[in-house]
């Protein structure tokens, strides 16, 4: 499966009220205060940053993941304050099987207001379309309710469990697997 996009320049799109972007050098503060909530990262292997030099290496993940086109991770600003409140995007991209799974967090005060539907619906019409995906998969622990509601909406299907996956906060945890293929995305778009 031929890939279309060229990883060569980042695509920035924007939602009613929303903008999804590349990190900034501006974004230091930001990523800091979101990672540094105990929530954002409770079903992650990572801890809650306790310096800005770790907002610093996040931001550079980000880059680092487009310049090795392993993936994509889109700020997401809000349009009406121009505050980072969360990302989202794609990791561990397999261009030879046209695959890649969907990652996102979001700072709590934004909770429950319909941000992460807005920005994911958008985000993976980008990987079918013009990435040229054929499956997009997203791993999920099995008590994080609010993460697998989203994927429900969006149209994932839970595709099964993988046992003592990865570690988090020392532990083996097991995460759901849930999936989307290029045939139920067109089928949801002609919907």
């Amino acid at each position: 499966m031929a890939l279309s996009y060229s990883f060569q320049v980042f695509p920035r799109m924007e939602t009613e009220r929303f903008i999804l972007r590349k990190t900034q050098e501006r974004d230091t503060k930001d990523l800091f205060e979101l990672y540094s909530e105990e929530e954002v990262v409770k079903f992650t292997p990572l801890l809650p940053f306790s310096a800005e030099e770790e907002a610093w290496q996040e931001m550079n993940w980000h880059l680092e993941i487009f310049a090795q086109q392993i993936g994509i991770r889109w700020l997401i600003e809000e349009k009406s304050t121009g505050k980072v409140i969360g990302t989202c995007g794609f990791l561990h991209y397999m261009k030879e099987y046209a695959r890649t799974e969907i990652g996102y967090d979001l700072a709590p005060s934004h909770w429950r207001q319909g941000v992460m539907s807005e920005v994911a619906a958008p985000i993976v019409a980008f990987g079918f379309n013009s990435m040229k995906l054929y499956c997009i998969e997203a791993k999920v622990d099995p008590a994080n309710q609010a993460s697998i509601g989203l994927l429900s909406k969006l149209g994932f299907k839970q595709a099964g469990d993988v046992r003592e996956y990865e570690i988090e906060k020392g532990t083996f945890v097991e995460l759901l697997v849930f999936s989307m293929l290029r045939k139920e995305f067109s089928m949801l778009e002609k919907g």
